[in-house]
């Protein structure tokens, strides 16, 4: 075996769930093979790099080894080599910190985490703000008054 489909390959080493999300991947032009985008049937041979992009990181694989059938998570490493830079793995750690702080509204409501950190928050920014005493207010009727 000197050849392998690029959708069957990219399936069977572990780097999409299914085939046919390799298959969409490809036809996305998310994959690319020594620069330049491909067809999910694109023929690979050892040797060959691949670059997949899953936003907001680029992976990059060099092929060592062909398989048509799926394979176990411990025997990925004899199959690609992995050539991703570690910029790609600090932007993705980047991505993961960056938390609640950049969640779009309307993305689901934050974790019990993100809740205690928000309180936290408040707590700081408000200090000393919460106590109200009703016999001596900041704002008193005469300064109703001077604003109009």
């Amino acid at each position: 075996m000197n050849e392998e489909r690029i959708d069957k390959w990219l399936w069977a080493t572990r780097i999409f769930k299914t085939r046919s999300l390799a298959t969409d991947q490809c036809r996305l032009g998310r994959v690319t093979m020594n620069g330049t985008n491909v067809k999910p049937s694109r023929p690979i041979k050892v040797g060959d790099v691949i670059s997949v992009k899953k936003p907001p990181v680029t992976y990059t694989f060099q092929v060592v080894g062909l398989t048509e059938n799926r394979v176990g998570a411990k025997l990925v490493p004899n199959y690609l080599k992995n050539l991703t830079t570690p910029d790609q793995y600090h932007l993705l750690e980047m991505v993961r910190i960056g938390g609640f702080v950049d969640r779009q509204k309307g993305l689901g409501r934050p974790t019990k985490k993100e809740g205690r950190e928000m309180k936290e928050f408040t707590d700081e920014a408000f200090f000393g703000f919460d106590d109200w005493d009703d016999e001596n207010p900041l704002w008193t009727e005469e300064d109703e008054k001077n604003l109009q």
